[in-house]
């Protein structure tokens, strides 16, 4: 069994597909996305599994497509804001290098608008969102080795935070931002 080298996960918005794909970049690793997984699979986007089967059997969907990426992405993986509602799922995750990108609601909003096709987020989006993270923000805490605080920083400078959290090395030729930074002051 091959193990993700780092395990994103938080709610909408926070940076995670952005983050892990700079992340890959860096460690000179492949990029996995569940959701996108789940898109593949099912032939259809997320919003249309939730109105054509309901969230049960996205739910369904989601935990097989996060146990088959656990086992078989040796690179950096996001998981989908509400993976971590399953508990067999939190359990495939203990011992694993996994962050919890938070960000604040504001944030998200800047980013994801809150009004995309996101079926959790459909009505109400910001009393929704608030919701979502005061059931989630034990689960994502309760698995994470590192929190990071995406709010108000550059993708880049999350990466790094990352990197520093997990006590990762980029891949060889590939200098992070805040090296950079040094060697122009």
């Amino acid at each position: 069994m091959t193990s993700p080298a780092v395990v994103l996960i938080g709610p909408p918005g926070a940076g995670k597909s952005t983050v892990g794909a700079l992340l890959a970049e860096r460690l000179g690793a492949g990029y996995r996305d569940t959701d996108a997984d789940i898109v593949a699979t099912a032939g259809k986007p997320i919003a249309e599994i939730f109105i054509d089967e309901g969230e049960p059997h996205f739910r369904d969907l989601e935990r097989a497509a996060v146990q088959a990426a656990l086992a078989g992405h040796p690179g950096v993986l996001s998981l989908g804001g509400g993976a971590i509602m399953d508990a067999g799922t939190r359990n495939l995750l203990t011992g694993l290098p996994v962050v919890f990108l938070d960000v604040p609601l504001a944030d998200a909003v800047k980013r994801v608008g809150l009004d995309a096709p996101r079926p959790l987020l459909a009505v109400n989006p910001r009393q929704r969102w608030r919701e979502l993270m005061t059931a989630r923000r034990p689960l994502y805490t309760e698995v994470a080795r590192a929190v990071i605080d995406t709010g108000g920083r550059a993708p880049e400078d999350v990466a790094d935070a990352v990197l520093d959290a997990l006590e990762l090395r980029p891949a060889a030729g590939d200098v992070p931002r805040a090296a950079h930074r040094k060697e122009e002051a």
